[in-house]
């Protein structure tokens, strides 16, 4: 198996989920998890919704978003980028899914209250106001993981 690094495995994951696990050889599971992407993009009518979404047409956007597909996409999506990187990262590094599972949820519950939320009496819809959740979620990850680790280093030290 090849092997692409960290970074790269991340970024093609991001371009679609699977590609990665082609590039380094795991051709099963890449193929299972982009044939899952164009199931879910196409059952959620997803490349709609974000068409009238960079149009600025956000009710448009939730018109024709199937939310029963989408909430899948969030969840195929970051464990596409993790399997993509724990395949890459050292054997040593601990906890490294949390920054994943942590957006993947922080994703969702954006999805979830996506035609709730407006930022300046705007809604940004099903596409905008879920990616903007990517961020929180990551660094919440990142916390709880340093937590973790942090608490799990300190109880051995006493050992």
């Amino acid at each position: 198996m090849k092997k692409i690094g960290k970074f790269q495995a991340i970024m093609w994951s991001i371009a679609l989920p699977g590609f990665s696990q082609l590039l380094t050889g795991h051709f099963f599971k890449g193929t299972l998890f982009v044939l899952t992407e164009i199931l879910i993009n196409v059952y959620s009518h997803f490349n709609t919704s974000i068409m009238y979404s960079y149009l600025g047409e956000f009710s448009k956007a939730e018109e024709v978003i199937n939310y029963e597909w989408l909430l899948f996409y969030a969840c195929l999506y970051f464990f596409s980028m993790w399997d993509a990187y724990q395949y890459e990262m050292p054997a040593d590094e601990q906890l490294s899914f949390l920054p994943f599972l942590s957006a993947a949820a922080f994703v969702t519950l954006g999805l979830i209250y996506s035609s709730k939320i407006t930022l300046f009496g705007q809604s940004l819809g099903p596409v905008f106001l879920p990616m903007m959740f990517v961020i929180p979620g990551v660094v919440t990850g990142f916390i709880i993981r340093y937590i973790l680790l942090k608490f799990s280093n300190e109880k051995r030290s006493y050992i």
